[in-house]
């Protein structure tokens, strides 16, 4: 199949200055719901980039679990690849790639641990299947096979029958407080609408349109 065959142009909607909400935060829960009104599949997916110390780039699909007016809130083992990476370099970038409505979203900012208590509540509101795989996994590293993973949950199963699950040491949440939200919307032509919101050192936001 050729690549070409792909092509397609983009013209369900447009968007304008005068369409935004005053901050980023209001105008992606407008723009989530209507993800979630579109049915689109898992709507707070995003692809997470971090970067080494020294500027090696990785990246993977995370799920957002909370947005405020301080940041966009995802959880990950603090050991796995990404949270060392975090640790090393909490420069980060978001995409939510809403590809059937023909838009995305991009955030930029600096990444910060959530408070332990918000961790534990978090933890404590998963499936309890959930909440013994955190325990299982040591994210990213090298196992034999798929048989040490099943072992591992029959014995915590057994561990904590009939009590709660603790929260791993280990596990907890990251918040991106954005410096930068950039709202893409597909235009006919390939002359999509961008723009975006950039955080002044007075906390301040600021429109930019970029062009496409």
């Amino acid at each position: 199949m050729s690549l070409a065959d792909l092509r397609k142009d983009y013209s369900l909607a447009g968007l304008t200055e005068k369409d935004l909400a005053r901050d980023p935060f209001r105008q992606f829960e407008k723009w989530f719901q209507e993800a979630e009104a579109a049915k689109i599949a898992e709507p707070n997916a995003m692809t997470l980039a971090t970067a080494t110390r020294d500027g090696r780039p990785s990246a993977r699909t995370v799920l957002l679990k909370g947005l405020d007016g301080r940041g966009f809130v995802f959880y990950s083992n603090y050991e796995s690849r990404k949270g060392r990476e975090l640790e090393a370099n909490p420069q980060v970038t978001l995409l939510f790639p809403w590809i059937a409505i023909e838009r995305q979203v991009t955030v930029e900012g600096a990444v910060t641990k959530v408070a332990r208590e918000e961790s534990e509540a978090y933890f404590h509101s998963r499936p309890r299947a959930s909440q013994l795989g955190a325990w299982v996994a040591q994210q990213s590293s090298i196992i034999s096979g798929r048989a040490i993973l099943e072992d591992a949950m029959k014995a915590l199963e057994k561990k904590y029958a009939g009590q709660d699950v603790p929260l791993p040491p280990n596990w907890g949440g990251f918040r991106v407080a954005p410096e930068a939200v950039e709202f893409w919307q597909g235009r006919r032509s390939r002359l999509h609408d961008r723009l975006r919101y950039r955080r002044g050192k007075d906390g301040a936001w600021t429109v930019e349109r970029l062009a496409p």
